[in-house]
């Protein structure tokens, strides 16, 4: 006797992208802005520190070479194609889980960062973007005038 363990939401998510794939982005809005269907979406974490953002996206199987990442009037924009190896002497079934295609992640950016030094790097498949912040400017103390 084999033990399963039931966990309805994992069939919920897996109906969802199964729904995803059978209608396309048909609702959304990359593919009406020219950029195409999108496959899968990572998963990202989004956290502010005192002196920056930081968004971590879990991108396994991709090189740096294959993301894209823009910030423009004030949206950044993760994005990518990861291909999955197809061999030639394949033959019979064969069960696939991981989703291969294009991706797209966008988060709108606060007033107070400086886009022209946000820095990304890529390690052991999760890319990390930093996004520093805009020093508060400090107060300024007005002198009174006498006449």
């Amino acid at each position: 006797m084999v033990l399963m363990r039931y966990e309805p939401w994992n069939v919920m998510d897996r109906i969802h992208r199964q729904i995803d794939q059978v209608f396309g982005d048909a609702f959304g809005a990359p593919a009406a802005s020219g950029e195409g269907t999108v496959q899968w979406i990572p998963p990202v974490d989004v956290h502010e520190e005192s002196d920056r953002f930081v968004v971590r996206a879990d991108l396994p199987g991709l090189e740096p070479k294959d993301i894209q990442i823009t910030a423009e009037n004030g949206v950044l924009t993760l994005s990518g194609d990861r291909r999955l190896e197809r061999r030639a002497d394949q033959k019979g079934f064969s069960r696939l889980e991981r989703v291969a295609g294009r991706f797209l992640r966008r988060f709108t950016l606060p007033d107070n960062v400086q886009t022209d030094n946000i820095r990304a790097r890529h390690l052991n498949g999760v890319l990390e973007v930093t996004i520093p912040k805009v020093p508060a400017p400090e107060p300024r103390r007005v002198s009174i005038e006498t006449h």
